[in-house]
């Protein structure tokens, strides 16, 4: 990494890099923003508030842009009618969808300051974007806390450079190419030192938690294809919703912007129905494969897809994990790292023991560390609405986790074992073609 003539001030001086960071963090935080303030300014302008104050509009969207980096919002209001009884809750449910856009703009912000320091410097920009966001955070949350909405200032502060921090330092090991080149601290050369065992050790244990993360990914995908096969199906349901609504173009436009931002946590949730874990659409509700029952919804057109009652076939919905798990179980096959099977069969001569002591020990592995990942996701997927039924939204982390290591270390223990049979279909598949050719 090498400063660049362009990073420089006004007299050919280059710029502190501690200024630098703070400018690029600025930079995002005004444009991620103004993406906010949009949709709320487009309902605005088509008279869709009560409270059309400049200063209730500003405080809306900068609630607005504390929620999309997790910042939970405490609600206190008072509810209507003649029986009217003041109600709270807390706002933490993120759509994942729109965090997305202070992340790409911190990865863009990253590769920008990584091009722009020397590999033992790069502190300094960081360290200066931080501070900013951090401020930009709290002053956010300082201006937009009201009397029915209150914010932490701490959490203000904090929340928002998880997202931010994240993408600046992905953005800047992807300009750096590695992590010795970013952080100057070879990983390589400290793991040649060690002895033959631990280098072994290393491997397999990083080839697995790998595998754990393609069964991951893979059952992610696979069930993200059962929402859209699902939103397919009972798009009339959908449509019925809209038209109920009434809410005009401009209210559906920014009705349908928000049902996006949550497709992220959407396919989580897909995830958690198709393992059988479930999620919770409310308190006291569970929707899942293996059943769902849940009580009134609120009038939000994506819940109008939810499969409902007894589902005859929805036990089959559980091979999704499952399947992510073979084609893990397939990879880890290909990677050639199960040095503890080629330790076991040293020590204990049965290779019938060995080869299915090592499988099963794989299949726990790799099973583990994708339920751990889907705890994660299950974790920030879920969240509350705010007030009433809704304060309980998404899938329980232990249950998900636990149901997904399942199906996933059993596929992972029937992939690795069928390995052999694939790679030699696929070699007889390359003969082929290669005779026809």
């Amino acid at each position: 990494m090498k400063l660049r003539a362009d990073q420089t001030g006004e007299r050919g001086l280059p710029m502190p890099l501690w200024l630098q960071g703070a400018l690029e963090s600025a930079q995002a935080a005004v444009i991620s923003a103004l993406v906010v303030a949009a949709p709320i300014l487009a309902v605005w302008a088509t008279a869709g508030f009560q409270h059309n104050g400049a200063d209730t509009l500003a405080r809306l969207a900068g609630q607005s842009w504390l929620v999309i980096h997790g910042v939970p919002l405490l609600l206190d209001t008072v509810g209507t009618g003649s029986a009217a009884q003041p109600q709270s809750g807390t706002l933490s449910l993120v759509p994942l969808g729109l965090t997305l856009i202070p992340f790409l703009l911190a990865w863009r912000a990253g590769r920008r300051l990584a091009r722009a320091s020397y590999t033992d410097q790069l502190w300094q920009a960081l360290l200066g974007s931080w501070l900013m966001y951090a401020g930009f955070g709290v002053g956010t949350g300082f201006v937009c806390r009201t009397s029915e909405v209150g914010i932490g200032l701490w959490s203000a502060a904090l929340m928002p450079l998880v997202p931010f921090a994240l993408g600046m330092v992905i953005g800047a090991r992807r300009e750096a190419g590695s992590w010795s080149r970013l952080i100057g601290v070879d990983a390589v050369a400290w793991i040649s030192r060690t002895s033959q065992h631990s280098r072994w050790a290393g491997s397999y244990l990083g080839s697995g938690i790998k595998a754990g993360f393609v069964a991951l990914m893979a059952s992610l995908a696979m069930s993200a294809v059962l929402l859209a096969v699902d939103l397919f199906v009972h798009w009339n349901l959908v449509i019925a919703v809209y038209e109920g609504l009434d809410a005009g173009a401009m209210g559906g436009a920014v009705l349908t912007i928000a049902q996006l931002g949550f497709l992220p946590n959407l396919a989580v949730f897909a995830l958690a129905w198709a393992s059988g874990a479930g999620f919770a659409v409310g308190v006291g509700s569970q929707a899942g494969a293996l059943g769902t029952a849940v009580g009134p919804l609120p009038s939000i057109p994506v819940f109008a897809a939810l499969p409902s009652g007894a589902l005859d076939y929805g036990f089959a919905a559980l091979v999704v994990p499952a399947l992510a798990g073979v084609l893990a179980g397939w990879w880890f096959l290909r990677e050639g790292e199960n040095h503890f099977d080629e330790w076991l069969s040293i020590k204990i001569r049965a290779r019938w023991f060995t080869a299915a002591a090592s499988t099963l020990v794989l299949g726990v592995l790799i099973g583990s560390v994708a339920g751990l990942l889907a705890a994660g996701l299950a974790w920030l997927a879920r969240g509350s609405a705010g007030i009433g039924r809704l304060t309980d939204i998404g899938p329980d982390p232990l249950r998900t986790a636990l149901f997904v290591a399942a199906e996933v270390g059993i596929g992972v223990v029937i992939g690795y074992a069928a390995g052999p049979w694939l790679e030699r279909q696929q070699e007889l598949r390359e003969a082929d073609l290669e005779a026809v050719s």
